[in-house]
């Protein structure tokens, strides 16, 4: 058993290395510049609503602010190899290292059916970003099959360099999955995927304007997750967090940081994250 300064250690350094999901919304950036300091990454949503060109330009405008900023390049939504080519070279040419590659839900898709597809063209033109994350799903998906996410990890490790793990609310279903991946020879990093502070109306209202995207996806599709982030007075995490940090202290286990999904609610994340901070310290 751990005690309790290793488990506030462990809590220290999640937060520590943290970074946040946002939507691409027309106020967000705005709200990005006030509230989150640089040193912070940020990573921009896909939805099929939108398409990915708001996505792209506002990993653009925050690279431009300076921070590090990462698209979600839905593999669904990518229209074929050539406009994957055209990403790229707008990407890179921006100085832009960093993607998270997951499969999306545009239906029907592009020439991409899959992350993994995409990811192996993104190969065959020289591995052009640093640092590629996918998707794990500690929880069951609602459309695939538990060995088939673990599966789809195996298949694509030789293509990433980290997963993002989605929403769970059970330490232990996440401590269990990090040890199946690990057991499978899957070693790369995890970014524990975990809610900041969530506000129903707010919630409801993003989720009305973006659409059905990566975040909204998971809660359309796991109602009971939405009835305890949507709770009266919001979710914060910190019980779950330090649970996570008592599981998965050993740093062999991998879990390096943490993925917020903020939904755009960066303003109270950030105050979240600092005061948890400075209580676990």
């Amino acid at each position: 058993m751990r005690n309790k300064t290793q488990v506030s250690a462990t809590t220290v350094r999640l937060l520590e290395n943290a970074r946040y999901e946002v939507l691409p919304t027309g106020t967000i950036e705005d709200k990005v510049l006030e509230h989150v300091p640089v040193e912070v990454t940020v990573t921009v949503t896909a939805s099929p609503s939108k398409g990915l060109e708001p996505t792209l330009d506002l990993t653009e405008r925050l690279t431009g602010h300076g921070y590090t900023a990462v698209p979600h390049l839905a593999a669904r939504m990518v229209r074929d190899r050539a406009e994957l080519a055209e990403i790229v070279d707008r990407l890179t040419g921006k100085g832009i290292t960093k993607i998270f590659v997951p499969g999306g839900d545009a239906d029907p898709p592009g020439a991409y059916p899959d992350a993994l597809s995409l990811l192996e063209d993104l190969k065959d033109m020289g591995n052009p970003f640093a640092h590629v994350g996918i998707t794990g799903y500690p929880e069951s998906h609602p459309t695939i099959d538990d060995d088939l996410t673990i599966q789809s990890m195996w298949d694509k490790r030789r293509h990433a360099t980290h997963v993002v793990s989605n929403l769970t609310f059970d330490a232990q279903v996440l401590a269990n999955w990090v040890k199946r991946m690990r057991k499978r020879g899957i070693t790369m990093p995890v970014l524990l995927g975990i809610p900041g502070p969530v506000d129903r109306a707010k919630l409801l209202s993003m989720a009305g304007k973006i659409g059905v995207g990566e975040s909204t996806r998971f809660l359309a599709k796991n109602k009971g997750t939405f009835a305890r982030l949507a709770a009266p007075g919001g979710f914060t995490g910190e019980k779950f967090l330090r649970k996570c940090a008592a599981e998965l202290g050993d740093p062999a286990m991998g879990v390096e940081g943490t993925h917020v999904f903020t939904f755009n609610q960066v303003e109270a994340t950030e105050k979240w994250r600092k005061e948890l901070l400075a209580s676990s310290r």
